[in-house]
């Protein structure tokens, strides 16, 4: 197959409807930082969709875990339980609050943390359980719920790949005491940067409210009633969310499309895993097209730079979070792989396809033919 004349990226943000009126809105008016109308709105959307009663916009999904880890009391040795899977942010925001990450294997299924192995890590110390949804299908929340329900834990849902998802109809982000979207430009909904906590608990929202903005106390500036942040997100960032939001189902319908499409073309290809399409509980999302190397066939690096040769642009998974060179420094974890082993794997042999909203079907057409060409002595 001969190189592409024109790169087919891993993501290419989609911004086709109300994003240039709203963004011209706050530049007529003034209003581009932290307040401004933009920012309620894009709040109210979210929370409408996730049927939830409070949120508070965010600069990033890693501040919103931040504030969740305050707002909740983890401290000095509580240990929160969460997937080996995941991006560092969820283990960074337990550790930043002096707390203990406990980490689970992922699942075979779906990528997502192992809810078999949860109730084995629990301990007096365990106060939390931290829920990330990986790449597509949400995690298997009736037995989580159920977990946390009989040993008096709290749940933090990081809904971060899953805007549009739900499970059992009930939408992501709608679980746990708090939940936690991103909106980085390779998700669903995207400001650029931002990110939003979700809850129906009063008490948590106020405190979220004043912890993302250095803790003012009411009444006076300057006075400071806690060690607060500046988490705040921009009437800007708000704008271009408010946007997304309102083409959220036509985005979550794209994806689907893309992704069957994919498996349609390559489904014959048994040296690749093709996630699935759905389970009992929801229709895959995918977020990102993620496909796994059977039979050691090649490392995930190895076809990327495959795929990099001839313009295409593919990422690799996670890198499984007991075996990250700081916490190995650090001897946060005294973990081996052989306690890991799917995620071990994933991170070695998984790989993300480009998946865009605005990728077209004969970009897909190209990237499969390059996944043929570069497995057809494989398969």
């Amino acid at each position: 197959m001969k190189r592409l004349d024109q790169k087919i990226p891993i993501n290419r943000p989609s911004f086709e409807g109300n994003e240039r009126k709203y963004l011209l809105d706050c530049i007529d008016t003034g209003w581009i930082s932290s307040q401004g109308s933009y920012i309620k709105k894009f709040e109210d959307a979210m929370k409408e969709r996730c049927k939830r009663k409070f949120a508070v916009a965010v600069s990033s999904g890693t501040a919103a875990l931040e504030i969740s880890m305050k707002v909740l009391g983890i401290g000095v040795g509580d240990e929160v339980i969460t997937s080996d899977f995941s991006i560092i942010s969820c283990t960074n925001s337990i550790i930043k609050a002096q707390g203990l990450p406990v980490l689970i294997d992922s699942s075979e299924e779906d990528f997502n943390l192992n809810t078999d192995e949860i109730e084995k890590k629990i301990t007096p110390k365990t106060k939390a359980i931290l829920v990330p949804h990986i790449y597509g299908l949400p995690a298997n929340m009736i037995k989580i719920e159920d977990l946390a329900k009989k040993h008096k834990l709290k749940i933090i849902e990081d809904a971060a790949e899953m805007h549009g998802q739900t499970y059992n109809s009930r939408p992501c982000g709608s679980f746990g005491e708090i939940s936690i979207f991103s909106f980085y430009v390779n998700k669903l909904v995207t400001t650029g940067e931002g990110g939003m906590l979700l809850t129906d608990d009063e008490e948590i929202y106020k405190k979220a409210c004043s912890l993302r903005n250095h803790s003012f106390m009411e009444g006076r500036r300057f006075v400071h009633d806690d060690i607060g942040f500046n988490y705040r997100m921009t009437n800007i960032q708000a704008a271009i969310g408010l946007a997304q939001v309102e083409q959220l189902d036509k985005f979550v319908k794209r994806r689907r499309e893309i992704g069957l499409y994919y498996i349609e073309k390559l489904k014959h290809l048994s040296c690749l895993s093709l996630p699935k399409i759905k389970n009992d509980q929801a229709e895959n999302i995918f977020w990102n097209f993620s496909v796994v190397i059977n039979n050691y066939s090649m490392t995930a690096e190895e076809a990327i730079k495959k795929l990099a040769d001839l313009n295409i642009e593919a990422k690799e998974m996670f890198w499984p979070l007991h075996d990250q060179p700081i916490y190995k420094e650090t001897k946060i974890f005294n973990a081996s792989d052989s306690e890991f082993p799917n995620s071990k794997y994933f991170s070695e042999y998984g790989l993300n396809l480009p998946t865009s909203n605005s990728l077209r079907n004969s970009e897909i057409d190209s990237i499969c033919s390059a996944l043929n060409e570069i497995f057809k002595e494989y398969d």
